[in-house]
């Protein structure tokens, strides 16, 4: 498989450099060439499957001969070895649980994937990797994780100060020498922003061998599909076979893995896009400008993105039609209030605790079914575990939420960060020094 610039479709490389080089250098973002169709047999008999076997065909199709297929196994069944199971809440729709991972968030199946997949390609060049990411919450996480002892391999890990949730900030700061992470004086955009600088900055580039862990790359996002085959493989097994996804969606990298699944072949109905104030692509799906703003904080902030990156992504898969889009995705947004009256009703009628981001899925879910009272599943992707956001819940929600081992652990290990402001040249200067 080759892959593209979402600026130029005349322009191929393999698989290895879109991984290692993240972005192309007309500032585009990687794509495959074409979207391969999965096996009907197997699509109609996917309840069958094992989540790694799913996975593993999935994988092949996308990626091709890249990776030898003994080489893609192995990566495949470390990388799928948590369980994303669906919980049927009492009002008919789902919650796919995608925080069974060791940083309980849904990014543990994108960071580790692509962490094991650069394994594979630095371990015959002997070079030092230098993995470049922003995070607005989750990303950093599940990154750190996911590269933690990797040889060969130093990770950067930019974070907005004052917009991570205590938890979240223990598991950026708490790891392996080879992990550093950067409070950054700003928001995630400006962490963005100073991620792509770099990776534009000839001069960097000639010093390090620079590549990105946000779903920039092109290797987070393919492993992110892999959940929404077993999402339909479970449903399947309960003879469901129409599907809504409602997607918590910040830079829209878990929406774009949604529709590659969908092109794949798998039977999805409607995607939905959920999100918080940062609303740019709700306002640009009901008739105004595409127009990026500055960030929002609010309590979902992973999902505080003023400029999704991603976006360019969908568009491109259905070739810059709109009207065709509009047809595939509805998108909502809410507010702080509206996300906790979510919480709340959703916990006084199933005493299930969902995290701010997922609150904003099922939200968008009920918004969408109220509209369109058709025969079908409606499954909200959940984001991370409830735990991660503890000044979100009421005093009698907060106390059902089970506090996992892991995050115990985090508490008394030392933590290691470097302040910055949000001037790129500081940055560049701080990586250099590690170099």
């Amino acid at each position: 498989m080759k892959y593209y610039s979402t600026n130029n479709r005349q322009s191929f490389v393999p698989f290895r450099e879109a991984v290692f080089n993240s972005l192309p250098k007309d500032r585009g973002l990687y794509m495959p060439e074409y979207i391969p169709q999965l096996d009907v047999d197997f699509l109609n008999n996917i309840d069958k499957y094992t989540f790694p076997e799913i996975a593993l065909k999935v994988a092949e199709n996308i990626i091709g001969e890249d990776i030898p297929s003994v080489d893609l196994k192995r990566i495949i069944y470390e990388t799928v070895n948590f369980d994303a199971p669906l919980v049927k809440l009492k009002d008919g729709s789902y919650i796919l649980e995608l925080f069974h991972g060791p940083s309980l968030a849904f990014k543990d199946f994108g960071a580790r994937f692509m962490s094991r997949v650069m394994a594979y390609f630095s371990e015959k060049s002997n070079q030092v990797l230098d993995v470049l990411v922003a995070t607005s919450g989750d990303t950093g996480g599940a990154v750190a994780l996911g590269f933690t002892g990797v040889p060969n391999t130093r990770v950067t890990i930019l974070f907005p100060k004052g917009k991570v949730s205590p938890i979240q900030e223990l598991q950026l700061c708490t790891n392996d020498s080879n992990i550093q992470a950067i409070e950054v004086d700003g928001t995630f955009d400006d962490c963005q922003q100073m991620v792509k600088q770099a990776f534009n900055d000839a001069h960097l580039n000639d010093r390090l061998n620079l590549t990105s862990a946000n779903s920039i790359n092109i290797s987070r996002l393919i492993p992110q599909s892999f959940y929404y085959f077993y999402a339909y493989s479970q449903l399947l097994k309960q003879g469901i076979e129409n599907v809504v996804f409602s997607v918590p969606s910040g830079n829209f990298g878990n929406l774009t893995a949604g529709i590659f699944a969908a092109k794949m072949g798998l039977p999805i109905k409607h995607f939905i896009a959920a999100t918080n104030l940062n609303d740019v692509v709700p306002r640009f799906l009901n008739g105004q400008a595409y127009e990026t703003r500055s960030a929002i904080a609010t309590l979902s902030n992973a999902m505080d993105v003023g400029n999704p990156s991603n976006w360019v992504r969908i568009m491109d898969l259905f070739n810059q039609d709109l009207a065709l889009l509009k047809k595939h995705l509805t998108a909502y947004t809410f507010n702080d209030l509206q996300t906790t009256e979510a919480i709340d009703e959703v916990f006084a009628q199933n005493k299930y605790v969902l995290c701010p981001h997922t609150a904003i899925a099922w939200r968008a879910a009920q918004e969408y079914k109220s509209e369109n009272p058709d025969d079908y599943a409606l499954v909200s992707l959940s984001t991370a575990h409830a735990c991660k956001f503890p000044n979100v819940f009421s005093e009698e929600i907060s106390t059902a939420i089970e506090i996992p081992e892991s995050v115990k652990q985090l508490e008394i290990k030392k933590q290691n960060k470097v302040n910055l402001s949000n001037s790129y040249d500081e940055s560049k200067t701080f990586l250099l020094s590690r170099a």
